[in-house]
């Protein structure tokens, strides 16, 4: 007998992954994805096979401006008050989704950044969901989403970050099974790391390391590290600035804006 909501069989769950764009969602997804009790989302023909391109009952997050902006609009997070949490509503999304996924599998993955921003409302519509939020240095991720979309601002991207983060870190009280994996720590110790989410998943067997590998961070680390001693003293002044503004906030998440290196578990 399948759950008159929502389909999942007797035992099915569902698993929702987040993090920013360039923060190694997709990485960890396949990776998750080509355990065998996992089915995840593969050659569907959209950017990085999101589930949020594969439906059409929740905002996507180029509504509210893509990578490196949508987490600037309060619009775009939800929660269990928005209007979309309805048993409907979880109904049309795992009719969409259904159709990408094997369901003879247990664990049904889905990836979407903004679900970083959303995981009150989707656990409201699937109140036995796990989440898995994979977190990267702001530094590296603003900068190199800057460079996709370089009409951004660096503020702006860097704010993005935060404002996400922020929002994660305050909703994450509410959410009963939640794992946040440092993208620095998965590609440094990937067995380590993937036993955790095993663990945390309970799957049988091991999650296979050989996808994850390491992202190229040293051009963005070196150009960071330049900006703070550069004799163009516009850019030593955008250094200082964006170090005043949100180094502090940096600290919350475990980071340093004046040491690359220094990753510690973030305080949620």
């Amino acid at each position: 007998m399948t759950d008159p909501i929502n389909n999942l069989a007797p035992g099915q769950r569902l698993v929702f992954v987040g993090g920013l764009h360039r923060s190694g969602t997709t990485p960890l997804t396949r990776a998750l994805a080509a355990h065998r009790q996992v089915s995840g989302f593969s050659g569907t023909g959209v950017e990085e096979d999101e589930g949020q391109h594969l439906q059409d009952v929740m905002p996507t997050g180029e509504r509210f401006g893509g990578p490196g902006r949508f987490a600037l609009d309060p619009a775009s997070a939800l929660t269990e008050r928005s209007p979309l949490a309805t048993p409907e509503t979880a109904a049309r999304l795992f009719s969409d989704w259904s159709k990408y996924w094997d369901l003879d599998r247990p664990v049904l993955v889905e990836k979407s950044p903004p679900n970083l921003i959303r995981m009150r409302f989707l656990q409201s519509l699937f109140p036995d969901a796990s989440f898995i939020v994979i977190m990267r240095h702001p530094v590296i991720v603003s900068l190199s989403t800057k460079k996709w979309a370089p009409r951004r601002t660096y503020r702006s991207v860097f704010e993005n970050w935060f404002r996400a983060h922020e929002t994660m870190s305050d909703d994450a009280v509410a959410i009963d099974r939640l794992q946040v994996v440092k993208y620095e720590d998965l590609v440094a110790r990937p067995a380590e790391v993937l036993a955790t989410v095993r663990e945390f998943l309970t799957l049988d067997g091991d999650i296979d390391t050989d996808i994850v590998q390491a992202g190229r961070s040293s051009a963005y680390e070196g150009t960071w590290s330049s900006w703070a001693e550069s004799s163009n003293p516009i850019i030593r002044r955008r250094y200082r600035r964006l170090h005043r503004e949100f180094g502090v906030r940096a600290l919350r998440f475990g980071y340093r804006l004046d040491d690359l290196d220094h990753i510690a578990p973030p305080t949620l």
